[in-house]
């Protein structure tokens, strides 16, 4: 476990999509994981999941000081009708680790749980498995998934402030939205000075400004989706 937590610290995670996972049966709809950390993670698995069908999978993270569902809510509307396994956990702290406690750590350790236990439970498609969030959830979200972006293919970043990482691996494809009106995370030091630093880095982004504050469109959402899953 001491080796793991060093892992832990720079940001990175172990799990890894099985090649089969061990039962065909599986409960659909919301649900609860119980994990070792005691933390509340969603789960929630659509109506169109098949076994003998790999799913997509997105890890959804919420925003400062909101619950778990809101990270579930980001692709809700979209999961059913394009096979999307959705894993929404909630921070140890008000947010996440590098935020609250300016290091990778406890929240690292949740969700690699987590995400152990659906790659042992689902049949996940391997080049399908995202990491997403908004705001806070955004920013960690850019985190992670640059520090394992060979794990995670996609990134979805709605309203990010920053990227922080200790470590890249990968070049995962990454998705970023912004309003230009946003006070909360305002435009020009956040989500403009984002882009160019990820593209210095080589990695393609898909990068969508509208008109509006700290929010998320639906049609932003929607364009996410398709993004994702094309």
């Amino acid at each position: 476990m001491e080796a793991k937590s060093n892992v832990y610290k720079i940001g990175r995670l172990t799990a890894r999509p099985a090649k089969k996972p061990e039962t065909t049966e599986v409960k659909k709809g919301l649900q609860k994981l119980t994990l070792q950390t005691d933390n509340k993670v969603l789960l929630y698995i659509p109506e169109t999941y098949d076994a003998n069908h790999p799913a997509a999978l997105a890890l959804m993270l919420h925003g400062s000081g909101a619950p778990a569902e809101q990270g579930l809510s980001l692709l809700r509307n979209y999961a059913d009708s394009r096979n999307i396994i959705l894993l929404a956990p909630v921070a140890r702290e008000y947010t996440w680790d590098i935020i609250a406690g300016h290091a990778f750590g406890p929240d690292v350790l949740t969700i690699d749980q987590a995400l152990e236990q659906v790659f042992f439970q689902y049949t996940i498609d391997p080049a399908h498995i995202a990491v997403g969030g908004f705001s806070d959830g955004a920013s960690y979200a850019l985190s992670l998934g640059l520090t394992n972006g060979d794990l995670f293919t996609h990134i979805l970043a709605f309203s990010p402030g920053f990227a922080y990482t200790l470590s890249t691996n990968g070049k995962p494809a990454v998705f970023i939205s912004h309003g230009i009106d946003d006070p909360v995370l305002p435009i020009d030091p956040c989500g403009r000075r984002i882009v160019p630093q990820l593209e210095d880095k080589g990695l393609k982004v898909d990068y969508h400004e509208f008109k509006g504050m700290h929010e998320i469109p639906a049609n932003i959402s929607e364009n996410a989706a398709k993004w994702f899953l094309k």
